[in-house]
């Protein structure tokens, strides 16, 4: 009696298979039965490997050298792509998002453009440059969490002493599987300021929300998300407590006016993990990008060990089991496509491992 195959194995093969296999591939047909179980498999199997960038060893002299050999203007933007070792030639850091780090000079802009593709930006170093969203501008300090919605038109500008670093995160990965990659350059170099700085903030971003409002896009109606805020929070709940034993305090950053993630693709998340403090394993689906905000620790991720130190970055793949050891007290900010999971229903974590 036959046996029923099942998701991981594959049939055996024969001269009259392969002939057959090849007289399908001039009909532009294929047999599903020899790759099933890479269609299926019994749990996620990602292409991207865990990786940890040195921000201060090894990404900021590249960055500086950078500065150097191109300007903002001719370049469009300045940025250095992390790609992951395991997709080399995708520009992707993870299977669904992307992450560079950019540097504005001082004195210089980088052009207004838009496009379809989200974006996010985690100010890693300088104090006193800008971004420029539908006509508000932030300014920006270490630790800030900003956005540029799609389709939103924005620029970047360093009218400061310093140069002025962050992380990018972008959804393009997600915009171009699905061929809607729109994009637009304004017609000047920079957009006009038709708003005072910190209007966002003030309108939606102090328990208060305009009379009988109604949102007007699917991203946070706040666009800068400053870190003294959220450090006041953070320290707040580590005296309240407890301490999750996955997590220490982590929060989510949310669209004040929904409460619901700050980018229909992107969900992004601030945790304090207290010196000494070790975190028992979890795993989740949604690969996951960090960046070291304060302190030193360690993070084991599957096999792999990372040491870490203030604004390194490294990734965790999805259905890896991580846990996290703080050296000092720690803030890590990471960022991931769970929105985009969870709305399709295929999320998962799995806490505490066996």
């Amino acid at each position: 009696m036959e046996t029923a195959r099942t998701f991981h194995s594959t049939p055996e093969t024969s001269e009259e298979r392969r002939d057959f296999y090849a007289r399908l591939l001039k009909k532009n047909t294929a047999p599903l039965w020899e790759v099933l179980a890479k269609l299926f498999p019994l749990e996620p199997r990602p292409a991207c490997v865990p990786a940890l960038w040195n921000y201060t060893d090894d990404i900021r002299p590249l960055l500086v050298e950078a500065g150097d050999l191109i300007t903002a203007k001719e370049a469009t933007r300045r940025v250095l792509v992390l790609e992951n070792p395991g997709i080399r030639g995708t520009s992707q850091i993870t299977q669904s998002l992307y992450a560079g780090i950019q540097l504005i000079l001082p004195g210089e802009i980088a052009p207004t453009h838009r496009h379809t593709a989200s974006a996010i930006r985690f100010v890693i170093e300088g104090t006193g440059a800008y971004t420029a969203v539908d006509g508000e501008r932030t300014t920006m300090h270490p630790g800030d969490f900003i956005l540029t919605p799609s389709w939103t038109f924005h620029d970047h500008g360093n009218p400061s002493s310093e140069p002025c670093m962050w992380m990018d995160g972008l959804d393009f990965p997600i915009v171009n599987m699905l061929d809607t990659a729109f994009a637009e350059q304004y017609p000047e170099e920079i957009q006009p300021v038709t708003k005072r700085e910190g209007d966002a903030l003030l309108r939606y971003g102090t328990n208060m929300l305009p009379i009988e409002h109604k949102p007007g896009r699917q991203s946070s109606a706040i666009f800068n998300y400053p870190y003294s805020r959220t450090r006041e929070a953070l320290d707040g709940m580590y005296r309240n407590g407890p301490l999750n034993p996955c997590h220490g305090i982590k929060m989510q950053y949310v669209d004040p006016s929904t409460g619901g993630y700050p980018m229909p693709t992107i969900a992004a998340f601030m945790q304090l993990l207290p010196g000494g403090f070790r975190s028992d394993p979890y795993r989740s689906t949604d690969s996951t990008i960090y960046s070291v905000v304060e302190g030193e620790g360690r993070t084991r991720i599957g096999d792999t060990i990372f040491d870490w130190k203030r604004r390194d970055i490294f990734v965790i793949p999805s259905w890896h089991a991580v846990s996290h050891e703080a050296h000092t007290e720690a803030v890590l900010f990471s960022f991931s496509d769970r929105p985009v999971q969870k709305a399709l229903g295929c999320w998962r974590e799995q806490a505490p491992l066996a």
